[in-house]
């Protein structure tokens, strides 16, 4: 009779297998076992996403981020769409029931990557990325009012921890940007004045927005979580969705916030490097088909806690492609900030799996009342 069972349940595993490679769905019994593959996934397609974004928007210009974000969807839908009909892929057709049940988390996803979007408009990718540890805190505390998570004493640390490398990196960024515009170094110390405050002034735009792509962030990752569990949909269903229904949402938004003149159409695609811009702006939306699957794989494999974490132990390649690429400045502050935020990370992993060892050995010890036949 066991060897039957055990049979059975075989036969079931590799039917939910196959399913799961169908559909972009996994057994919650095989989470830990299948969290390496989101994970990974996961971590190059966010690395590729910041590098490519940070270049189509840091021309000095460059004010059409609606525009920009819309291609970008549009080219994941078309993606996806056609890796579907070559039968590769499958995800339910599109339902107006559903639609309504998820354009709310459609509408979230503009506002995250939106503001994601502009805080890179003004700030270097190794700050983007430690201030993005701040999400992380958010999200965790939502976990623990909405799934019934709990923050050991080790997490807290950790949560610290982050806190300190952001203000680190903070420091660093402003110190560094004084520095470059001392107004010693300039011609006059009313040009240099002007200079200095019209960089205040930028980096404060850039950490509005940054501290508003945290908020966003943590409420769209708790609220997708939440609105997958309710409506069943696959990891592709809420890529497809996602991208599908945001796109006029960014199409209205473009054209009433954005100047579609002749001019400023020139200016944030100038005609020398047209080509390669659009180039890099459909490759980045081939790569937010990755970010955007990869996102819901990882909430559903693992938590959205730990998703958000493996984003942020991104930030030592990510902040390598800033300074390599883009020429962030390499100082003590900045490299002191990315050490801590990474040391954080690691140290919020282990409080996970210490956690989660206790939790499993407490169910257990859990020995069921049985009543006694009379």
């Amino acid at each position: 009779m066991a060897n039957e069972n055990s049979s059975n349940k075989g036969e079931e595993d590799v039917v939910e297998l196959k399913r799961a490679l169908a559909t972009g769905s996994a057994s919650s019994q095989s989470n830990a076992a299948s969290a390496v593959a989101p994970i990974v996934c996961y971590c190059i397609a966010s690395i590729l996403m910041t590098v490519v974004n940070k270049f189509v928007v840091s021309g000095s210009q460059f004010n059409m981020n609606f525009l920009l974000l819309c291609i970008q969807s549009s080219v994941c839908v078309a993606c996806v769409y056609t890796v579907k009909k070559l039968g590769i892929i499958s995800f339910r057709d599109f339902d107006t029931k559903d639609a309504k049940m998820w354009f709310p988390i459609s509408v979230m996803l503009v506002g995250v990557i939106y503001t994601g979007s502009k805080s890179l408009q003004y700030l270097s990718i190794p700050v983007y990325t430690i201030f993005k540890n701040l999400t992380i805190i958010l999200i965790a505390y939502g976990e623990v009012i909405w799934f019934g998570g709990r923050v050991t004493g080790l997490t807290l640390v950790s949560f610290i921890l982050m806190v300190i490398s952001s203000v680190i990196a903070a420091w660093a960024d402003i110190n560094n940007a004084l520095t470059a515009s001392d107004p010693a170094s300039t011609a006059g110390a009313i040009a240099g004045l002007s200079s200095v405050g019209g960089i205040v002034r930028q980096l404060n735009v850039g950490y509005f927005w940054m501290f508003l792509n945290c908020g966003t962030s943590a409420a769209y990752v708790l609220t997708m979580r939440k609105r997958i569990k309710g409506t069943g949909f696959s990891d592709w269903d809420t890529m497809y969705y996602n991208n599908l229904l945001s796109i006029p949402v960014l199409a209205v938004a473009s054209i009433i916030a954005e100047d579609w003149g002749y001019e400023n159409l020139n200016r944030n695609f100038p005609p020398d490097t047209r080509n390669f811009l659009l180039f890099a702006i459909a490759f980045s939306g081939g790569a937010a088909v990755g970010i955007s699957y990869t996102t819901a794989w990882c909430i559903r494999a693992t938590s959205s806690t730990t998703y958000s974490m493996v984003g942020a132990l991104n930030k030592l390649p990510v902040a390598a492609s800033g300074m390599i690429f883009f020429g962030d400045p390499v100082t003590f502050g900045s490299v002191t900030a990315v050490g801590v935020g990474f040391f954080a990370g690691l140290v919020y992993a282990f409080a996970k799996n210490n956690q989660k060892k206790a939790e499993m050995v407490a169910q257990q010890t859990v020995i069921p009342l049985a009543s006694r036949p009379s």
